[in-house]
Order: C-alpha cells, then sequence, then structure tokens
C-alpha cells in the first residue's frame, strides 16, 4: 500500500468515526449530590443589617416614616365627624341586607359606600373592608350588580357571615369628578401636597372608623380584601391601619423596582398616583421604599398575596416571587410564618375560582373562630 492510499483510508476512517459520533444520542450530563445554593436578590435590601427582633423593630420605623412620606400623608386634611347616613336599603336572596351609606371624608365631602350586613348573625361579627379595581361603577360591581360577578367581593363575603363595606374609590361611582372616572386633576387642585394614593388610603381608613360605630361587627376582627387597585389599596390600608387584622391582596400592581412602566406611578394624565415622584422618576430615580417594604409593615400580621406570572411583563412577575420570597424572612424573624402566604398562577389579570377560594380561605382562617375551619373525623 502506497503512502498515498494509507493516508486517503485513514482519512475515511476518521469520517466514518465523526458521522457515527454525530448520530450518537447526547449523554445526560452527570447530576450531583449538592446542598441548596443560597439565592440572592436585590430584594434583599429588606433586612440588611438585621440580626434579630429589635434590630427589625427599629428597622421598621425607618420604613414607617419612609411609607408614610410616601402618601403624603402629613398633609391630610383633619377628620371631619362622620355624621353617617343610611339611604336605601334592600334584602338580598333573605341572605344579608345591603344598604347604601355615606359618611364625611374631608370638610365638605362624603364618601359612598354600600354596607353588607348578614341577617342571621350569633353575636359579633367578622368584618371586611372590600375594595374594588379600576372600575367606573366601583361599589355597583363589588355587590354583584353589574360587570363580572368573580369580583363581587360583597355578595360573596356577605353569604359567608361577613359584614362588608364596599367604597367607592374616590374618584369613582358617586363621586366621578366632571372630567371622567378616575381623573385626579381635581384633587391635585384642592390638594397640590398630597398624593391620590395617601388619600385613598385615609379614606379606607374612615371605612374602618364607619365598621366600628356598628354594635354587629366585632372591631378586633377586622379585615380587608381588593383586587388590582383595591389589591394595592388593601396592602397600602393594611401596612397604614393596624386595625386591620388580615389582609388578602389580588393581582395588585407592579413594584417600582424591575419595572419598566414605573412612571405609570407618577404620569401627568388621568389617575396619578403620586405626583410628587415625578421629577425623580423621570430622572430614573426611586423613591425609598418599595413594596417588599410596605409589605413587611403589615407583618406579623396576616397577609396574602395572590398575583400572575403573566399579568404584565412577565419579567417583573417573576422578580415579583423573588420579592414575596424575601418577605417571608420579616415574617419568620417575627415567628409568626404561617400569617404570610402567596400564591402565583398563569391566569393573567383575573378573579378565578380558586384565586377566590384562597382569599376567602385566608379570611376565614385569620378572622372567624378556629372551629370554622377546623376539620373533623367521621363518626358512626
Amino acid at each position: 500500500m502506497t503512502p498515498l492510499s494509507a493516508i486517503v483510508r485513514l482519512g475515511l476512517i476518521l469520517v466514518m468515526v465523526t458521522v457515527a459520533r454525530a448520530e450518537d444520542p447526547p449523554r445526560e450530563p452527570v447530576r450531583r449530590v449538592s446542598a441548596p445554593p443560597e439565592i440572592q436578590s436585590s430584594w434583599d435590601d429588606l433586612l440588611v443589617g438585621v440580626k434579630t427582633r429589635q434590630d427589625w423593630a427599629r428597622r421598621r420605623e425607618v420604613l414607617r416614616k419612609r411609607f408614610l412620606e410616601l402618601l403624603r400623608d402629613e398633609h391630610k386634611p383633619a377628620k371631619p365627624p362622620l355624621e353617617l347616613k343610611r339611604h336605601e336599603s334592600t334584602v338580598v336572596d333573605g341572605q344579608y341586607k345591603r344598604w347604601l351609606i355615606s359618611y364625611n371624608v374631608e370638610k365638605g365631602e362624603r364618601a359612598h359606600a354600600f354596607l353588607g350586613i348578614p341577617l342571621k348573625l350569633n353575636g359579633k361579627a367578622p368584618a371586611v373592608v372590600a375594595l374594588h379595581g379600576t372600575y367606573h361603577l366601583g361599589k355597583e360591581r363589588l355587590a354583584g350588580l353589574v360587570d363580572n360577578p368573580d369580583k363581587a367581593f360583597l355578595d360573596q363575603l356577605c353569604r359567608r357571615g361577613y359584614i362588608v363595606i364596599a367604597p367607592d374609590h374616590f374618584v369613582a361611582g358617586h363621586r366621578i369628578p366632571p372630567e371622567g372616572p378616575y381623573d385626579t386633576r381635581r384633587f391635585y387642585s384642592r390638594h397640590p401636597e398630597w398624593s391620590a394614593a395617601g388619600k385613598a388610603t385615609y379614606e379606607h381608613s374612615i371605612a374602618i372608623d364607619v365598621l366600628e360605630t356598628l354594635d354587629q361587627v366585632d372591631p378586633h376582627r377586622i379585615g380587608v380584601v381588593g383586587h388590582s387597585l383595591g389589591g394595592q389599596g388593601a396592602l397600602f390600608l393594611a401596612a397604614y391601619d393596624s386595625r386591620i387584622q388580615a389582609a388578602a391582596c389580588n393581582c395588585m400592581a407592579a413594584p417600582f423596582r424591575h419595572n419598566r412602566q414605573v412612571q405609570h406611578w407618577a404620569r401627568d394624565r388621568w389617575y396619578v398616583y403620586f405626583k410628587h415622584l415625578r421629577p425623580a422618576l423621570i430622572s430614573d430615580r426611586l423613591p425609598p421604599i418599595d413594596f417588599h417594604e410596605i409589605m413587611a409593615l403589615v407583618a406579623p400580621r396576616p397577609m396574602l398575596d395572590v398575583s400572575a406570572l403573566n399579568d404584565g411583563d412577565p419579567l417583573t412577575q417573576r422578580q415579583r416571587v423573588l420579592m414575596l420570597m424575601k418577605v417571608i424572612d420579616v415574617y419568620e424573624l417575627e415567628r409568626a410564618p404561617s400569617n404570610f402566604a402567596f400564591f402565583v398562577h398563569g391566569r393573567g389579570h383575573s378573579v378565578s375560582h380558586e384565586s377566590r377560594q384562597l382569599l376567602f380561605a385566608w379570611l376565614d382562617t385569620h378572622l372567624k373562630p378556629r372551629s370554622a375551619t377546623q376539620t373533623r373525623l367521621v363518626t358512626e
């Protein structure tokens, strides 16, 4: 065999081996036993320097101050006498009476709400502030009178034995401004230093005042539930007012951090949550507090967060999961880990059946006697 023939033959063998190897199935990587790695994220700043409950108590005071500054709470008006009035009423399916009520929230300004009271109560009952999303007939939807019955929290909770107050947001329902629903221009003309989010939170706190005037309400068992804008309102109210003993929030807004649409929190038209944040946000500077810190202000009181990975920017919503994982560290520190929970689904901006069951079961667990949720063995 000539040297040239040998080289050609060797080349053919190499080609055949290469083709054979290319046709072999890929080898599975070897997976080794390992300890779980620590998960680190930008949300870890919540507990930087915090090692003990005493450390957290000091940190909490700083966050509380920042939260009130975010709301511009120092610019709220003096609280007027309620002067609660009951207007028309109706009995719904023999289950509860629904009243249309109104009460003062500012001098010369009254809020309207539906108030539902179950007809058959054994003693004082738990109560809930139900907050609607961005819908022009807010409390009407909460009562199940219009639009999507999935969001009829007042009707559904009254049937479960709760006393429920469902106020209109201050630019919806009975109080739609001439410019249209959720237009906050008139509000800022009257209160240029306050914030719309602060106004809403303050009014929701006054709704608790209304509940406390009712003999049927147990003032130690008051909760809040809300969807969308109402979900964010539920969080803010629980962080703002310690009378809230359980919060259930559904599909609330995205946090400031890791949010490509963060300027929506301070837009220059329609519903402007925080007008004072606009110069900073335009300059890419975030406020000194974010949602993980506001959630932590609720601890150790019970809080449930329900959200969807496909509600808006999917990357932002995945960051939300990391955020919630850090919040539970605060509940661990407060020795109340069972008082925090979150559920993440793929049903978008909705209040689906399983979400409603979780929201209501959460309130039942933390606002009703243990006997209401306790399981029992079968007796023969």
